[in-house]
């Protein structure tokens, strides 16, 4: 068995201007910088095999951006582009870029577009700033996600490497369901009929530690099931609580050490307790979080500021910290089978029915007709871009019955590391684990492209945002695909 090289790189992604802030149903434009925004990168070779896998401080890694990277790389790395797998932070204070998504048809509120009145159309507090175009956004990243995968290329050496666990409660569920079986994305908790949580949560970070020729620690590989959205809803540039997690371990470890942060399963996860829910210190501008019976609870501070933010990234590092003072060194490796699989897996579309197509239709149409002349608030808009995707979906599925989507499957020595790229619920990822025949299974979320939220049978039926047909490409029978799939590849290679 060869002896394994490794090599890291971060690149500041950071803008030198105002951005459009991605994520939300409202356009932000950026005042200032919290924290810097990185693409970071982690090269391994081992056994005549290779991955490189890119953090990027992104809501997602957009099939185009995808792309682009990869034809950018070809002619300069010398390996094959698909062994290089993108992935995004889940951050919703970085960069709107220009995404593309294309299954046969472009994802985008088209019915909406195309009949709404431009006296009509919603009107962000925004608009007018100037910021960065989403053209010039995309092709920076590009640039500079490019650059981050050469130096990591570039920079590897032999060095060693020791896998490790730890546990930290991060992540929790965001959906609550009530007696009628209904659900609601941030819903409301202290009322009678609340029933119980949709899901679960995962505590667990999955760890590898890197260390140079001399052994001397030089990166973290972290995988938490929670997207980096403590702040999500505000102004300012940020990498959430990333940003918190390398500033701490730099000053613990007393130097600097790369962080590659993934996430895990987590399309129904978030950083909030919603049954000691505490209100965020400023109001946020979500209709899906206007709480009429807030009650004063000893907890967390807001999960929506940086107060709650300086908490989760000491939560983190300090269990990166204390994990690696119980490691024993004796046991780190510098060798390692590596097998890694890039596969085109095929989803079947989620379709909507005759019913949900003209309800969705009459109810933007009716909108329309009952408010001529009048601006569209930023709740009507959340509202109206669900109907409009169930309208547009409804034309698609008349021509597009699968889709596909690439997918990557790594043993390296005895874990394995499978990616999708979807806000997977937590479910699918505890089904993986459960089953898997690695000792240690890392998954990333939200790489190589952007489908969309990804939820249970259970969650369809309950709805809400998430849950959507609009919210997503697939729904759970294209979950269990994937489940199955992933399964097969991951237990064919131990």
């Amino acid at each position: 068995m060869a002896k394994i090289k490794m090599g890291w790189a971060e690149v500041d992604i950071t803008p030198n201007q105002k951005i459009n802030l991605a994520g939300q149903f409202y356009e932000r434009v950026s005042d200032v910088i919290e924290s810097r925004l990185y693409a970071t990168a982690f090269a391994l070779e081992s056994d005549n095999d290779q991955m490189i896998i890119v953090s990027c401080d992104l809501g997602g890694v957009a099939q185009n951006l995808n792309r682009m990277v990869k034809e950018r790389l070809q002619g300069k790395l010398p390996i094959s582009t698909d062994k290089v797998i993108l992935s995004a932070i889940h951050t919703h204070t970085s960069y709107t870029y220009k995404q593309v998504r294309t299954l046969g048809y472009v994802i985008q509120e088209n019915y909406l577009k195309k009949n709404l009145p431009e006296d009509m159309a919603y009107l962000s507090k925004t608009s007018g700033e100037k910021a960065m175009s989403p053209e010039d956004a995309l092709n920076f990243l590009v640039e500079k996600i490019t650059e981050a995968v050469l130096l990591a290329w570039e920079n590897r050496k032999e060095g060693y490497y020791q896998c490790a666990f730890g546990r930290a409660p991060v992540g929790m569920c965001r959906r609550a369901v009530y007696d009628d079986g209904s659900a609601r994305m941030w819903g409301e908790t202290n009322m009678a009929n609340f029933s119980h949580l949709e899901s679960g949560n995962d505590s667990g970070i999955e760890l590898i530690y890197t260390f140079d020729k001399d052994k001397q620690v030089n990166g973290v590989i972290a995988n938490i099931a929670c997207p980096a959205q403590v702040v999500e809803q505000r102004y300012f540039i940020s990498s959430d609580y990333w940003g918190k997690v390398k500033e701490n371990l730099e000053k613990q470890f007393g130097r600097r050490i790369f962080v590659l942060g993934l996430c895990s399963a987590a399309g129904d996860q978030c950083p909030r307790d919603l049954i000691r829910w505490v209100e965020p210190e400023t109001p946020v501008e979500d209709p899906n979080i206007n709480h009429y019976y807030p009650v004063e609870r000893r907890q967390d501070p807001s999960m929506y500021d940086i107060s709650g933010l300086k908490v989760v990234g000491k939560r983190i590092s300090n269990e990166i910290v204390s994990v690696f003072e119980e490691l024993d060194l004796s046991k780190m490796k510098d060798e390692g089978v590596l097998i890694h699989e890039t596969v085109n897996m095929s989803f079947p579309l989620r379709r909507v029915t005759i019913e949900e197509y003209e309800d969705a239709k009459n109810r933007i149409d009716t909108f329309i007709a009952n408010n001529r002349g009048k601006r569209v608030t930023y709740e009507e808009n959340a509202r109206l871009y669900i109907y409009s995707g169930i309208v547009d979906r409804y034309v698609a599925q008349q021509t597009i019955n699968t889709f596909k989507e690439e997918i990557h499957v790594i043993r390296f020595d005895d874990i394995a590391i499978a990616t999708n790229p979807y806000e997977l619920f937590l479910d699918y990822g505890n089904q993986i684990r459960a089953r898997s025949k690695a000792k240690q299974t890392f998954l990333i979320q939200l790489a190589c492209g952007c489908g969309g939220y990804l939820p249970t049978e259970t969650a369809e039926k309950g709805s809400h945002y998430s849950a959507y047909v609009s919210s997503g490409t697939t729904g759970h029978v294209g979950g269990e695909i994937l489940v199955r799939e992933t399964l097969e590849r991951i237990n064919g290679k131990f």
